[in-house]
């Protein structure tokens, strides 16, 4: 049995793409930048600070630091407005419910802080997690296994202890990389078989295949 789960938020949790697109087309407009939705899709789950300087390396426009900050403050902004819109997945609260004062119960976003605290409380979520890390208190933005890393240090719980519920190929790989065990979900703007290249340990469809959810948290002899 694990002692601990950690859950990714946007794509896992949280229906958020669409509102993220838009976030982040409002920005690019302003700044003459042209990038299609999908290719935005594709790169959410790394943080706002590096999919800025995908799209302007990608756009073969000049950016500094301070363009950066600029451009995620502006993002940010967008996205508090439009919180309203998004919407947690069926079977999240059920899945929490059940979890909770089981396990330790971790999250781990690449949203700003701001960003995820208004979400959380916003959703009535919050009481669920022994630890929010958000992409303002790490350096490093998945696939790097910082924020996993970070978690399982404050929640005082061995990696090999650990079990990371995520829907992207950063998110995958990143738990990999810090020994821990993975569970795919195909929730996000990643399919089946994209996700399997993250070599994860178990892959569902949804959040509400709660059996195999647990199954896997409870029966697995690590």
């Amino acid at each position: 049995m694990f002692e601990a789960v950690i859950f990714d938020w946007d794509g896992t949790l949280a229906d958020t793409k669409s509102v993220i697109v838009v976030s982040f087309q409002k920005v690019l407009k302003e700044i003459g930048c042209k990038v299609s939705d999908k290719f935005l899709e594709k790169q959410i789950g790394i943080g706002a600070r590096k999919m800025f300087k995908n799209i302007l390396k990608n756009s073969d426009m000049p950016f500094d630091h301070k363009i950066i900050d600029s451009l995620v403050e502006k993002k940010n902004a967008f996205q508090i407005n439009l919180t309203n819109r998004i919407r947690l997945f069926n079977g999240v609260k059920d899945l929490l419910d059940f979890l909770q004062s089981k396990v330790k119960i971790a999250l781990a976003t690449m949203s700003n802080r701001k960003v995820i605290n208004k979400l959380l409380k916003e959703k009535g979520i919050r009481k669920y997690f022994d630890v929010v890390i958000s992409a303002d208190e790490v350096k490093e933005p998945k696939p790097n296994p910082e924020i996993f890393l970070k978690c399982a240090r404050i929640l005082k719980c061995h990696s090999k202890k650990c079990v990371v519920v995520e829907d992207s190929i950063f998110g995958t790989i990143a738990a990999k990389k810090a020994n821990m065990k993975c569970i795919a979900i195909s929730s996000g703007a990643y399919s089946i078989e994209e996700l399997k290249k993250g070599d994860p340990d178990l892959i569902v469809k949804s959040i509400r295949e709660k059996d195999k959810i647990l199954k896997y948290i409870f029966c697995l002899n690590n």
